[in-house]
């Protein structure tokens, strides 16, 4: 027999960072477990940041008339920072921002930089025509417009509520 594929939009991740607080718990808990497994990398590394949260934009997958619908949430950044990718069944969302700022006065000179970046993943089903998607970038928030193939759309039935 033919093995039937998952035809999921997305599969489910946190929609936010850990806390500080819940990741020292976790550390904590992970010590009496497995007392050697903090050896690897100092602890202090793996806390979160609000820097770092950011820098994960939320992303929205929904269906919209005839065609499979990604918005991201990516202030501060450009069109030339964001890169999508498309597979058959995957989309990937990555960007970099570095950002610098300097001030020079007659007192005081202030140089600051920072960067960071992203990468989210989600899978796609099957039923859509990755070749002619479509992205705008506006006010921060990244749109792309997949359409579903003409067999997906014939497949959508109506249920009757009782």
């Amino acid at each position: 027999m033919k093995k039937k594929k998952s035809k999921e939009l997305i599969r489910t991740e946190p929609s936010r960072l850990p806390s500080t607080f819940e990741e020292m718990e976790s550390l904590f808990d992970q010590a009496f477990r497995r007392p050697f497994s903090l050896l690897g990398h100092p602890w202090w590394t793996r806390i979160g940041f609000p820097e770092m949260e950011a820098m994960s934009p939320s992303v929205d997958i929904f269906r919209e008339g005839n065609n499979v619908v990604v918005k991201a949430e990516i202030p501060g950044m450009t069109k030339e920072d964001i890169n999508v990718t498309l597979t058959e069944d995957k989309i990937t969302i990555s960007g970099e921002k570095k950002k610098e700022e300097k001030v020079e006065k007659k007192d005081y000179y202030r140089y600051e930089s920072s960067e960071g970046s992203f990468c989210r993943s989600f899978h796609l089903p099957e039923d859509v025509q990755t070749d002619k998607a479509k992205a705008k970038f506006k006010n921060g928030v990244l749109e792309i417009k997949i359409p579903m193939t003409e067999e997906a759309k014939k497949r959508e039935k109506k249920v009757v509520i009782e």
